[in-house]
């Protein structure tokens, strides 16, 4: 949970209106649209890009990477149906936001990111918010975490070409998987349910991240 706030008195009405524009957008769970006005944005972005950090779009955090727009964000969150109690796995940390929203919605996170640069900062962020209930592993994000499987949900931040078995292997029994799956150009965000010891997968709509690299990715 986020014990504190790192300044940003004066991006309440940017705040208010990014929930509105969610809202608009279909995003409908409160859990999901109170985290987004909980976590502070501008904290996960440069400073020069700071006065941007409530439009719902992408920005740049340095190393080549962005933090997706809240809308996308959002409705990852929303599909992964949390209500506080869940064990969830993410697979790149990033800037650390989504990591901060899912810290909001369920009871433990466990994030992996494959640049130590964008860990590092985001480990910072996360402790300068006092946010205590998330842990974090530098390395491949296709293997997942065995240590802490089985996971209730998993959201992965990148597009793979296929699901990495090791995903559906530590899935729990009534979890969830939220994944872009598709080409390096386009992807279908798809939600994989494990019932009875089967995969159920819906389909949820079209988006474009960046690939997932690694053994059971693009490569690296």
């Amino acid at each position: 949970m986020v014990a504190g706030t790192v300044g940003g008195a004066e991006f309440r009405g940017p705040r208010r209106r990014l929930i509105e524009t969610l809202q608009a957008n279909g995003i409908t769970d409160l859990s999901v649209l109170h985290a987004v006005d909980a976590v502070p944005r501008h904290a996960f972005v440069p400073s020069a890009v700071a006065h941007r950090a409530y439009e719902d779009s992408a920005l740049p955090i340095g190393n080549g990477q962005t933090i997706s727009q809240p809308t996308v964000h959002a409705r990852s969150l929303q599909e992964m149906r949390l209500t506080g109690r869940e064990k969830v796995l993410e697979i790149g940390t990033g800037s650390g936001y989504q990591t901060a929203l899912l810290a909001q919605l369920a009871a433990q996170v466990f994030s992996i990111e494959r640049m130590p640069a964008l860990l590092d900062r985001a480990r910072d962020t996360l402790q300068q918010l006092g946010i205590r209930n998330v842990s974090l592993l530098l390395g491949d994000g296709t293997l997942g975490w065995t240590t802490y499987a089985p996971y209730d949900a998993i959201v992965v931040g990148a597009a793979a070409p296929d699901v990495p078995q090791p995903y559906l292997d530590q899935l729990a029994e009534g979890g969830r998987l939220v994944i872009p799956v598709g080409d390096r150009e386009e992807q279908m965000l798809t939600v994989y349910t494990k019932r009875g010891g089967q995969i159920d997968k819906r389909e949820v709509g079209p988006v474009r991240f960046v690939p997932l690299l690694g053994a059971y990715g693009w490569g690296t």
